[in-house]
C-alpha cells in the first residue's frame, strides 16, 4: 500500500561570527573532525528555530541570525545519509562551551582553521570568506 521513500534528511549549520573569529565544534561522534555546529531540523520546527536550538545544545551559545547564506545539497556532503543542509550566518557573544553531541566549542580565524574539518564544511567557510568578502553568496550557476 504504501511506499517507502528514501528523501534527504533536512539540516541546518550555523556561521556564528563572535567578536575573535567564528565557533566550530569538535564533534563526539563520527564523522570526527572540526564542524559547524548544526544538526538534524525536527518535525514541526522551522530551519530558523532549528538553528539557533543547534546553536545553543551544542555551543551554549544564544545566536541572532542574519542571512541565509545557501543550501547545500550534494549528495556526498554527509558519508552517512544524503542530507540537505540551510546554512545561516549569525553573531553571538560570549565563549562557546561544548555541550550535547559537541566535545569541544573553540573559536577559531578563518585564516587559521583547522585541517580536518567535517562534511563539506570547508566549502560553506570559503563560500562565507567571498560572501563577507564580496557581499556575494554562492550561486546555482556556480555549482
Amino acid at each position: 500500500m504504501g511506499k517507502n521513500h528514501r528523501n534527504p534528511a533536512p539540516t541546518v549549520d550555523i556561521v556564528i561570527r563572535v567578536e575573535s573569529g567564528i565557533v566550530l565544534i569538535k564533534r563526539r561522534n563520527p564523522p570526527y573532525g572540526w564542524a559547524l555546529p548544526g544538526g538534524y531540523q525536527d518535525v514541526g520546527e522551522t530551519c530558523e528555530s532549528a538553528a539557533r536550538r543547534e546553536a545553543m545544545e551544542e555551543t551554549g551559545l544564544s545566536v541572532t541570525l542574519e542571512t541565509l547564506l545557501y543550501v547545500y545539497s550534494d549528495p556526498a556532503r554527509d558519508p552517512r545519509k544524503h542530507t540537505i543542509s540551510t546554512v545561516f550566518t549569525a553573531h553571538a557573544s560570549g565563549e562557546p562551551v561544548g555541550m550535547d553531541d559537541a566535545e569541544e566549542a573553540r573559536i577559531f580565524s578563518l585564516d587559521n582553521l583547522p585541517a580536518n574539518l567535517a562534511f563539506d564544511h570547508r566549502q560553506i567557510l570559503d563560500d562565507y570568506r567571498r560572501f563577507i568578502e564580496t557581499g556575494l553568496r554562492p550561486s546555482p550557476v556556480d555549482r
